[in-house]
């Protein structure tokens, strides 16, 4: 029989092509709204679809490991030994990949005791005695031993599972230089990292194959053993046993037993209801037709849709755009592409037509009236569209919805970071885009107007799916803050780039030095920043004490050197920490200087979706990680200055605003006592605590209550708080329960907020932000624990970031009618530029807006400062 008439049966192994589908996907593109991940699945699938419409087996099964334990580990207890743990987020995939195969009608298998590899060698060798045509698809090496003529090998590329090298008995030995049999014997010799296997010391895959062509066998190399010469001779004499153990547990099984052969596996109808079901919880709208398209199947009870067609774009005059908008009813889905940070081209969409122009000065003074309009206006990721109008003189208002901000408070642990990902989840289509890789696209991408069309209909599902608690924080918060957001962009902040560049300077000089001092210690320079020459200096030259283990040694990073520092103090490890930090700040410094633009302003970029409790976070330059509250913070805010044409900088931030909103939510009478009296809240809880009198509170009795205080909110532990605290863990306890003892509330609320979360899968703000918790459900205790911390701070951070945002838009609506402007929001604080005579009115605005953006059972205080600079500003 020809290979063309015989049957073709096709063994995948499931596990391994599914983990390599999961480091090959960005696994935060791949999560339900539930948070669940899905990329191993997608990808797996992606591949497996594929593979089914090139290959068209007639007989198909898909093998899995059923655990790490076999009979190879009881044979030797290290096999594999040096995997590390299965990633938290890959967890959970198998069982669901398996639902969806074996709703594909695709036979599933699995053995305890053995691997997936032992079925396909099983089947691989039955279905070529039988009389198919076979092929593999693995990634794990040691299935190139069962490539024959009969049986092929697919084998996932560099690129990922996507590309499949193809290896049949000429490719083997092209590759290898022996033939597929024999490819044990060289992984014997060399070992096999993956599965904890060593080989002999020095002998590379050119070695091994050497000796295995020169006495023909590895029984043979081995009984000759005695007849090599040099070092690699001696290692090979010194690790016989380890070569025999090797060879021993990389031989795949033939003959496991098994409820299945090869005839029994022809191909199955799919189960088209159940695979909807199972690929709507998974949310893999597009990848649905692609299966039944692979089934040769669709149902004929409900065929899989294809998307809409976009409207064909109409091109309009500058007068007849703006006429059309203007009598355009309901919301209008509005895109504007950018060249060079400048409006290029607009679109419009409304009543299923979409119509665009070219951007110019006619098309803006024409359409500047509605742009500035209370017209409601709907777009994805708006804030460079708006800055980009304003900077042309086409200010907008009346922004109704943004797909991309609903879809990260929809999902903020993963959210959606383009347009075309929200087509795909809520529309289940592909939104038409140009490769950029492609001088001349073989695709055409969608056009302004057409973005607009899709963005509509986006909204559309998005509002299906937004509760009316989260829609509101949409409206309410999220939108406003948008607007002030474009505002303070466009403003940026005065710099000296005097200031900067002599730190700067500084800096690298005492780097500079702290490098000679550290090569002085040891006697010879290194590279101050590679970790390969740091473990050498430290752990073999100096001999200290070992940090924690990595894949390329022992890290080296700061806080595990800080910890050595303590543990073995050296004066080579202080200088590096030392050297570090100056490097470091030098960094930061730098960066900022040459973010100073030719206005002499630096204009950051704030981020909405950056975070999942809706801090902002910002960037280009990143203006939260200049260091707090240290001499060098001060020296780096001093270059913040005040611009021209004003005459002060006003700074305003929240005292203690995430203790105020843990007294608020728990409703613990002695906190909410603490902040009412207006007592310092730590010399208050002191008393408490350790049965002193306020007046007795000592700093050191201050700051382990301020700790406790704060590390409540993050579910700090009784030993997080010893180590941070450097007091005993039984101390730590003590401190805990005597706290509690005195603040119960607090705990109970804690408990309670953990527990309502657990039930709801989400926490919730005081404003309704949600955030989704799905793993204080998870089996898995690490994922479980980490879940319950994070709900525990979600609910005061989350609030926290609302009443900032709530003050920040309110204050920046107040002082539309002023010269004077907000200019930058960093963690709790507002910096204002105050204009000449403003002042008394900017203070005024600030402290009443600040203070009056939520109603508490504790008032908000809000700190305010005044200077030429933001440190001289400081309070």
């Amino acid at each position: 029989m020809t290979d063309s008439a015989k049957p073709t049966l096709l063994v995948v192994d499931g596990h391994s092509l599914a983990y390599r589908a999961f480091y090959a996907l960005p696994v935060d593109n791949f999560t339900t709204k539930d948070g669940q991940h899905t990329n191993g699945i997608y990808g797996f699938l992606s591949m497996f679809v594929n593979l089914l419409k090139a290959e068209k087996p007639t007989h198909l099964a898909v093998a899995f490991d059923t655990s790490r334990e076999s009979f190879r580990t009881r044979e030797y207890t290290e096999y594999k030994a040096n995997r590390a743990e299965t990633p938290a987020e890959f967890r959970g995939q198998i069982p669901l990949l398996q639902e969806c195969l074996e709703a594909m009608g695709v036979t599933v298998l699995s053995k305890p005791d053995y691997e997936a590899d032992d079925i396909l060698a099983t089947l691989a060798t039955r279905g070529a005695a039988e009389g198919f045509r076979v092929l593999l698809c693995s990634g794990d090496r040691d299935t190139i031993q069962l490539v024959t003529d009969e049986i092929t090998l697919l084998y996932p590329s560099v690129q990922g599972v996507s590309q499949l090298k193809r290896y049949d008995p000429a490719a083997v030995v092209e590759k290898y230089g022996l033939p597929a049999e024999m490819y044990p014997d060289i992984a014997a010799l060399v070992g096999e990292t993956s599965d904890n296997l060593p080989g002999v010391p020095k002998v590379g895959e050119k070695t091994a194959v050497k000796w295995l062509t020169q006495f023909g066998s590895l029984d043979a190399l081995l009984e000759g053993a005695d007849t090599i010469k040099g070092v690699v001779g001696g290692n090979l004499r010194e690790h016989l046993d380890d070569v025999r153990r090797n060879r021993k547990l990389n031989r795949l099984l033939r003959d496991v037993d098994l409820p299945v052969g090869p005839a029994d596996l022809a191909r199955k109808p799919l189960d088209a209801q159940a695979v909807r079901e199972v690929f709507a919880r998974l949310e893999f709208r597009t990848l649905l037709p692609r299966v039944f398209e692979a089934a040769g199947a669709v149902a004929d009870d409900e065929p899989v849709a294809a998307g809409e067609q976009a409207p064909a774009p109409r091109e309009l005059a500058p007068a007849e755009l703006a006429a059309w908008a203007a009598a355009a009813e309901g919301e209008v889905g509005v895109t504007v592409t950018l060249l060079g940070g400048a409006p290029d081209r607009i679109g419009l969409s409304a009543g299923g037509e979409a119509v665009e122009a070219a951007w110019s000065d006619e098309l803006g003074a024409q359409l500047g009236a509605w742009l500035a309009s209370s017209a409601p206006k709907v777009m994805s990721d708006a804030k460079p569209q708006l800055k980009a109008l304003s900077r042309a003189g086409a200010p907008v208002a009346g922004i109704a919805f943004d797909v991309l901000l609903a879809g990260w408070l929809l999902r903020p642990s993963f959210p959606d970071r383009t347009l075309a990902h929200l087509v795909e989840r809520y529309l289940g289509e592909k939104l038409p885009e140009a490769d950029p890789s492609q001088l001349v696209p073989e695709q055409e991408g969608a056009t302004p107007a057409q973005l607009s069309w899709y963005t509509l209909r986006v909204a559309d599902g998005l509002r299906d799916e937004l509760p009316e608690a989260v829609s509101s924080v949409l409206t309410d918060i999220e939108l406003p803050t948008l607007v002030a957001l474009v505002d303070m962009e466009l403003a940026g902040v005065a710099v000296s780039h005097e200031k900067l560049s002599g730190f700067s300077a500084e800096l690298g000089t005492r780097a500079e030095a702290l490098a000679q001092e550290a090569y002085a210690v040891i006697g010879r320079e290194v590279n101050l920043g590679s970790p390969k020459q740091l473990q050498e200096v430290l752990f073999e030259e100096l001999a200290l004490p070992r940090t924690r283990k990595t894949k390329t040694g022992y890290t080296t990073d700061a806080g595990a050197l800080a910890d050595l520092q303590e543990k073995a103090p050296h004066p080579f490890v202080g200088l590096l920490l030392q050297h570090r930090e100056a490097t470091k700040l030098k960094q930061i410094i730098d960066g900022l200087d040459a973010a100073i633009g030719a206005d002499g302003r630096v204009h950051t970029t704030y981020v909405q979706t950056g975070s999942q409790t809706g801090r902002l976070s910002s960037t280009d330059p990143n203006l939260q990680n200049i260091p707090v509250r240290t001499e060098e913070s001060r020296r780096i805010r001093a270059a913040f200055e005040v611009g021209a044409g004003y005459e002060a900088l006003l700074t305003a931030d929240y005292s203690q605003i995430e203790m105020r909103i843990m007294a608020h939510l728990s409703g613990d009478p002695g906190l909410v006592e603490a902040f009412n009296s207006g007592e310092d809240l730590h010399r208050f809880v002191g008393a408490r605590v350790f049965g002193v009198a306020p007046e007795d509170v000592t700093p050191a009795m201050r700051t382990k209550v301020k700790a406790m205080s704060y590390g409540l909110v993050y579910g700090l532990s009784a030993f997080g708080l010893s180590k941070q605290l450097r007091i005993e863990q039984s101390e730590a306890k003590a401190l805990m329960t005597e706290y509690f003892a005195r603040f119960g509330a607090v705990r109970d609320y804690l408990r309670s907020s953990v527990e309502q979360a657990r039930i709801d899968g989400y926490t919730e703000t005081i404003f309704g932000r949600r955030r989704p918790f799905p793993d204080l459900t998870s089996p898995n205790r690490v994922l479980r624990e980490n879940a319950e911390r994070a709900a525990l701070n979600a609910p005061i951070q989350g609030s926290a970031a609302d009443i900032m945002k709530i003050a920040l838009f309110r204050i920046h609506d107040d002082l539309r009618g002023y010269a004077s402007r907000v200019l930058l929001q960093i963690h709790d604080e507002l910096v204002v530029e105050v204009a000449p005579g403003e002042w008394d009115e900017v203070e005024r605005i600030v402290r009443e807006r600040m203070g009056g953006a939520a109603e508490l059972t504790v008032p908000l205080d809000v700190q305010v400062g005044r200077g030429l600079d933001w440190n001289e500003a400081a309070h």
